[in-house]
């Protein structure tokens, strides 16, 4: 409690300065209150329409790609009847979540690379043309969704492969003798057993749904993918460490922060009224 108080709390102290004309010198306090001239900026700016598709769609599109992996390889996991298989699996998935954001960059401008990365030389040895995925705008979703996939499917499986140890196996059994088969008591006794673990993680999801991993896009990002990986933290960057316009920035944060709350809210009472499972 006191951690939150200390670092979650505290700390929205300093979002007045999204109302005001924030000066260093001045302070919070006595810098000028501008009202919504902030907002109004960014609203109003040419690239606001840019920055919110980018980051709706990177969100949006590791959502409906990227959740339902770490689901299917932990009902896969649970039905490998070997515990040693299992074992080195689990391992292997899992390794690439401690890898640091910085190697995982580096690998794919090392494997990706037009002249001397092992995929494009694999492409020109089968009769292709080279491609310049990190320098393509319409290659950087797809490589930033499926490198993420990579790296965090196998950690975000293990909450899945214990809620599935918790379904009863009596259910199993059941299903065994009245002649199901695998794929039907999949359907029919893993999925729901642990339906209420899949819907909690997902609410919590969508409340970071306007977080699209920042660490890892800004060290992808470069001049020519500009148009496709330029998203609203990014751009707060920019402006608030880089340029010191911080009420500017923190105006946008706000914005950011605004949308994730709302649909925090919505999915929840959607999941409580619907599943009967909520957050609260």
């Amino acid at each position: 409690m006191a951690w939150y108080i200390l670092f979650q709390y505290v700390p929205m102290y300093g979002v007045q300065i999204a109302f005001k004309d924030f000066n260093p010198a001045r302070g919070i306090l006595h810098s000028q209150w501008i009202g919504l001239d902030n907002f109004t900026r960014f609203f109003s700016s040419y690239y606001f329409l840019d920055l919110l598709w980018n980051t709706a769609s990177i969100s949006l599109l590791s959502l409906l790609v990227a959740f339902p992996v770490p689901i299917i390889l932990a009902i896969l996991i649970h039905e490998i009847q070997s515990d040693r298989f299992k074992k080195i699996v689990q391992n292997v998935t899992y390794i690439p979540h401690f890898i640091s954001l910085v190697v995982i960059v580096g690998m794919l401008q090392l494997f990706l690379d037009p002249k001397t990365g092992i995929i494009n030389i694999f492409i020109q040895s089968a009769g292709g043309k080279a491609i310049p995925f990190l320098t393509e705008g319409a290659w950087f979703k797809p490589l930033l969704i499926g490198s993420n996939i990579w790296q965090n499917m196998g950690f975000q499986s293990i909450i899945y492969v214990a809620a599935l140890s918790g379904v009863n196996p009596q259910l199993y059994e059941a299903a065994k003798m009245d002649g199901a088969s695998r794929m039907r008591r999949i359907l029919h006794v893993s999925i729901p057993g642990i339906l209420p673990t899949i819907i909690i993680l997902m609410i919590l999801d969508v409340g970071h749904f306007m977080n699209v991993g920042f660490e890892k896009i800004l060290l992808m990002q470069n001049s020519l993918n500009m148009t496709s990986s330029d998203v609203i933290s990014t751009f707060v960057y920019r402006n608030g460490i880089q340029k010191g316009d911080y009420g500017y920035s923190s105006a946008i944060g706000l914005f950011n922060s605004l949308i994730n709350f709302t649909l925090l809210l919505l999915v929840n009472r959607y999941a409580r009224k619907k599943a009967e499972t909520s957050l609260w």
